[in-house]
């Protein structure tokens, strides 16, 4: 018998089903145990020797592998082929030799990059030993990691209240994030003109021109500064009397298709055209990796999800090139296979690309049998890789340039498509919409001489616009280009900080939070060489370097070690005082930057007393600003940029509301502040009778600058009836979950693009239609051996949960919903009935049952509903 360890229980059964009954395939369920969250976990001064702990999961999980192992001829491992699943097959190892388990038994490592029989097959008959190279890299990273969290983390607490940890690579994503919102916050508008005339050949179509030169000057983008200079502008052109082609310069282009997708930027993509973050791209993507069930078998449909390497293999370029030739014809192949090389100066182990494994598999024909996510994510992968190795787009680009009698000269751009090629199926996404004069126009034949007819003049007003926010993907993009972390982390780096409140994702943007911003100047401040960007890329050089077996991975952390531990013994003596002053004078003059047209005015002016400075604080929470005449003065905000605000407007509203205005119908103030739960209107102040005022809570997404006594009315008079619907009313209000639609006891939450204020019936109709009316069972488990009912496994909005009668049960967190057994659920049933039983209320018996049971818990009920 040969014993096979893989990650994942899914992946399990499949390769079971490959390699047939002399094989017994088990999962670890990714790591077996890492280190704990304690002292001395990492020890320095014993040659960085690191302890490692088995958890509950773990140990579950080793007894299943050691136990078959016991009777084993051989031992495979065949975790993913990555860093991370060389560790733990080298982790699975260091236990069982631990436990005197092996005694001899040989171990060999199997490595294939997509779940197929084939790949699989030919993988087993190649096997390797375990990579020390690549393990090494794995303990430098986690030895990192660990002694950059477990050292600064510490630090924070006690120097910086209300902040939370900090970790290596994190700090310097946080520090991109609000370095680009000081940006913003300094930024000045400034305004400019641009002319644009509408031109006419004869018998041909209008087109549009933009003026480039006046009165022998060439114009940049800012040359028309106001009005009173475009409007001259426009006169010259208007009364040129004459208007000719002067110059046509045609050229053209070859646009070459993009390579297939890596981690990196099959999450930029996926991204910029699905609207998925990067962990839900990655989560997608597993299940593709990990296959679903076609013709009596598990098939794996993309190759593996982490990976640096754009070349595929020569069958799948093959396979390629035959679906390209059979579905669009010869002409759209190229003459040779195109070969991609991976441009990251930091790439990893030589994977293939993110593919099809099999090209024959189309995406409208597997749409079907996906869910939407993962049939949205496949199309993409596919159509990327198959475009990959399709014929070149031909371009004609046009540009002509337009006297405007004697003074003025104009310009036209514009290209025409020849032949699509690859763009006929895949046109890579933008990180920011195109500027008017970036999109593509198709111009009339224009010949050198031509006279032209002037049909119109338009000046147009322009103010300069800030650097946009990071999203997701220009943020993945930038980390990749500064090289910076790894593609395969990069999801969790995004999560860990929206976590731990420093950064909040809004309309797809990154906004650092107080805290956030915070702790990216307390870095900066002290500990200013591991968030530089140059540093931390050349740390992760040197655990490249270590992967390839070109430098001790033990040195690395000798040399890093020696330099932080002086940093942080450095930090003891820092007093609070000390902190508030160097970061009040780092985030100064982005919170208090002068005022330019008012360039005498003290920006750190008490707006409310007059006579105190405004300055940086912290409280138990983190930072926020505060006037030097407290407790005098109580004027405090948040950390924004104090640019051109008067008092009430830069006050924290937790203290200091916003008035809106008056109801019309009770003459009450209405007013916009900030609670514990977010930002909310209100109506009113004084508490009559016990009752409190009437509030709404602000939509998630909708801006507090938007927010005026009409809107705030609006919000005020919710729930508000959108109509009757089989004799019932519809209405639509905001709740304790947001903005939601209701109909009798049925609820539907309403998309965060819609609008609960302008939400009509056929919507509302169509939204509570989405809603079952009980959770479909994905299969039945069984019988309960009381009653003889059935015990059913559901899918809910929180997670798997198995059913019987009223009773629900969760499944835990690691447990695999494929994997239950009947006994294992009756085990979730039994612990869930006594929980309820335990909390007071009386329990009521299930139907049929001499086991008591509950109602619905309120996570099941969350569950039907969705």
């Amino acid at each position: 018998m040969h014993v096979v360890v893989v990650e994942s229980p899914a992946k399990a059964k499949t390769i079971n089903k490959y390699l047939g009954e002399d094989f017994q395939v088990l999962a670890s369920y990714g790591h077996v145990r890492d280190l704990p969250s304690k002292d001395g976990s990492v020890a320095p001064d014993q040659d960085f020797s690191m302890s490692w702990q088995v958890d509950e999961r773990g140990e579950k999980r080793l007894k299943e592998i050691a136990q078959a192992v016991k009777n084993a001829d051989q031992l495979y491992l065949a975790t993913d082929p990555d860093r991370e699943g060389e560790a733990i097959s080298w982790h699975i190892v260091e236990e069982l030799q631990r436990r005197k388990v092996l005694n001899g038994i040989p171990v060999k490592r199997v490595v294939f990059s997509e779940i197929t029989k084939s790949a699989v097959t030919d993988a087993f008959k190649n096997p390797r030993e375990l990579n020390q190279e690549l393990i090494d890299a794995y303990l430098a990273r986690r030895a990192l990691d660990y002694l950059v969290g477990f050292n600064l983390s510490p630090v924070l607490w006690r120097k910086l209240p209300g902040s939370k940890s900090a970790g290596r690579v994190q700090s310097v994503a946080l520090r991109l994030i609000c370095e680009r919102e000081s940006e913003i916050e300094a930024f000045r508008p400034q305004e400019y003109w641009s002319i644009t005339a509408l031109m006419e050949a004869v018998g041909q179509a209008q087109f549009k021109a933009r003026l480039t030169q006046l009165d022998g000057e060439k114009l940049d983008r800012l040359s028309l500064g106001d009005e009173g200079a475009a409007r001259k502008a426009e006169v010259a052109i208007r009364e040129a009397g004459s208007y000719r082609v002067a110059k046509v310069e045609r050229k053209q282009v070859k646009r070459n298709p993009q390579p297939p997708f890596t981690t990196s930027t099959l999450q930029q993509e996926a991204s910029r055209k699905l609207g998925f973050g990067a962990t839900r791209t990655m989560r997608t993507a597993q299940r593709l990796y990990e296959g679903i069930e076609l013709g009596g078998e598990n098939v794996g449909l993309i190759t593996y999800m982490r990976t640096d390497g754009v070349a595929m293999s020569g069958e799948a370029i093959s396979g390629a090139r035959e679906s390209i030739a059979a579905r669009h014809g010869d002409n759209y192949l190229p003459p040779s296979p195109r070969i991609y090389k991976t441009k990251a100066k930091n790439a990893q182990e030589a994977h293939e690309p993110i593919r099809p494994t099999d090209f024959g598999r189309l995406p409208e024909e597997l749409r079907g049998r996906l869910g939407e996510d993962e049939a949205r994510l496949y199309d993409l992968i596919y159509v990327r890789a198959l475009a990959s190795q399709m014929a070149s787009a031909d371009v004609e680009q046009v540009a002509a340039d337009i006297e405007a009698g004697k003074r003025a000269m104009l310009r036209s751009t514009g290209s025409t498509i020849k032949f699509d090629g690859f763009l006929k199926l895949y046109q890579e996404g933008r990180d920011e919409p195109q500027d008017e004069d970036e999109q593509e126009t198709r111009l009339p034949k224009l010949e050198e001489g031509q006279d032209l007819h002037l049909r119109d003049v338009e000046p147009a007003q322009h103010f300069t616009q800030p650097p946009p926010r990071y999203s997701e993907a220009s943020l993945v993009k930038k980390l990749e280009e500064l090289g910076i972390g790894r593609p395969s982390t990069y999801a969790s780096i995004l999560q860990v900080l929206q976590d731990r409140d420093y950064v909040r994702l809004e309309k797809r943007r990154f906004i650092p939070e107080d805290r956030g911003r915070m702790v990216a100047a307390f870095l900066s401040s002290f500990f200013e060489r591991y968030v530089e960007y140059d540093f931390t890329a050349r740390l992760e050089e040197e655990l490249d370097e270590i992967s390839d077996g070109r430098i001790d991975w033990k040195e690395v952390l000798r040399r890093f070690w020696q330099a932080f531990h002086q940093t942080i013994e450095e930090t003891k003596g820092l007093r609070i005082s000390d902190v508030i002053d160097a970061l009040d004078e780092d985030l100064g003059p982005h919170f208090f930057p002068a005022d330019p047209d008012n360039p005498d005015k003290d920006p750190r002016q008490c707006p409310s007393c007059g006579t105190g400075r405004l300055g940086l604080r912290i409280g138990k929470t983190g930072g926020f600003i505060g006037c030097s005449n407290y407790p005098d003065c109580r004027l405090t905000r948040t950390l924004a940029a104090a640019a051109n605000r008067d008092g009430e407007e830069g006050a924290d509203l937790a203290s200091q509301p916003r008035v809106l205005g008056e109801d019309p119908e009770s003459g009450q103030q209405v007013t916009l502040r900030k609670g514990p739960y977010g930002l909310y209107v209100q109506l009113g102040e004084a508490v009559e009778k016990g009752e409190k005022p009437k509030r709404t809570s602000l939509p998630k997404g909708l801006d507090p600058d938007a927010v005026d006594l009409e809107r705030a009315l609006a919000l005020l008079s919710l729930p508000r009836s959108l109509g009757t619907h089989e004799g019932e009313e519809v209405t639509a209000g905001i709740g304790r979950y947001g903005p939601y639609v209701r109909k009798g006891r049925t609820y539907k939450s309403i998309p965060a693009d819609e609008d609960v204020l302008s939400i009509g019936l056929n919507r509302a109709v169509d939204l509570l239609a989405q809603v079952p009316g009980k959770a479909a069972a994905l299969r039945t488990l069984g019988q309960h051996p009381e009653d003889g009912e059935p015990v059913t496994l559901h899918s809910g909005r929180y997670g798997p949960y198995v059913k019987h009668n009223k009773l629900n049960a969760s499944l835990p967190k690691n447990a695999d919903p494929d994997a239950l057994t009947l006994e294992e659920s009756l085990e979730l049933l039994r612990k869930q009935a006594e929980k309820k039983g335990g909390k007071g209320g009386r329990t009521k018996k299930a139907s049929g049952s001499g086991k008591t049971a509950s109602g619905k818990s309120s996570r099941a009920r969350k569950a039907d509903q969705a």
